[in-house]
């Protein structure tokens, strides 16, 4: 029998989850339960992931392919899935889904991936299955999957502090990002635990990013770079090459780097000049996003 819930529109269309950058990221203490405290601008570009969801009508929630190195168990896709349905309730009693991920960010990058991916099936289903939550609601259920999935949710570049989940939107100028993505997988907690990292980074108020490029302002810059760069060399060396053709950074915990440019020309004709100095480096190119594609799913509480 086809559940009830299978008849709305926006079953089987591809549902964007988009990368993220951080274009500064500051570690300034810890807390008592060992969360660090953070303070970084997150801004979504043109390129990601993308999620397809069929309703089934057997209420199990799966995934329409394996990943490989990732159980179900732990796949961040079906815990979203399964903690909407149960915010729900009776509501949402019996619906299944699978979910089919077109996998297009590394794991392990820096770019959000896994977090972009769950906040995507929350504004989705949200809507598929006629839940209806608000913004504020499915960014508190995001903080229950990870720090960084409520910035996804709430849909705008953003200022964030705490762990990241206190979120203020912010201006941005226009920016084309060339990302490159060293062959390395970065565990997140082991960056976070490394001698190198400095907890006391001072706390800035919101900075003005109404003018001039944010890699090119002083005093900004990533605190977790120094610890990834002496554990992977990979992406110290990725790092270098793009300095030498503009500003560049690591995003998040890494191992993707980025350069800024002003305008698309010059950002392709930088992936041009890195093709020649490391053919072996993946890279691409990629608009930055004020709004998140998925942005009007749904109302802000108020």
């Amino acid at each position: 029998m086809q559940c009830e819930h299978s008849s709305r529109a926006g079953w089987g269309q591809a549902f964007f989850a988009p990368a993220k950058l951080n274009l500064f990221l500051h570690v300034t203490g810890r807390r008592a339960d060992g969360y660090h405290l953070l303070q970084t601008v997150f801004r979504f570009v043109d390129h990601g992931d993308w999620l397809r969801f069929s309703p089934r009508a057997d209420g199990e929630i799966r995934r329409g392919q394996d990943i490989p190195g990732v159980p179900e168990d732990t796949d961040l896709c079906l815990r979203a899935a399964k903690l909407l349905r149960e915010a729900a309730g009776s509501q949402c009693a019996g619906f299944g889904v699978t979910i089919t991920l077109d996998k297009r960010l590394p794991m392990g990058g820096g770019l959000g991936g896994g977090s972009s991916d769950a906040a995507t099936v929350l504004l989705a289903l949200n809507v598929l299955w006629g839940i209806h939550f608000p913004r504020e609601k499915l960014q508190a259920l995001g903080l229950q999957l990870g720090a960084d999935v409520p910035v996804f949710v709430f849909g705008r570049a953003a200022f964030a502090e705490g762990v990241g989940e206190q979120l203020a939107p912010i201006d941005l100028p226009p920016a084309w990002y060339l990302v490159a993505e060293p062959a390395a997988h970065v565990a997140t907690a082991k960056i976070f635990a490394s001698s190198r990292l400095t907890r006391d980074t001072k706390i800035i108020t919101m900075p003005d990013f109404s003018a001039g490029l944010p890699l090119q302002k002083p005093g900004l810059r990533n605190d977790l770079q120094a610890a990834v760069c002496e554990l992977k060399p990979q992406v110290e060396k990725a790092l270098a090459v793009l300095s030498e053709l503009g500003p560049a950074r690591m995003s998040g915990s890494g191992a993707c780097v980025f350069a800024e440019f002003a305008d698309e020309a010059l950002a392709l004709q930088a992936l041009a000049a890195l093709q020649e100095r490391a053919p072996a480096l993946r890279a691409w190119v990629a608009k930055g996003l004020d709004i998140h594609p998925l942005h009007a799913l749904c109302a802000l509480q108020k």
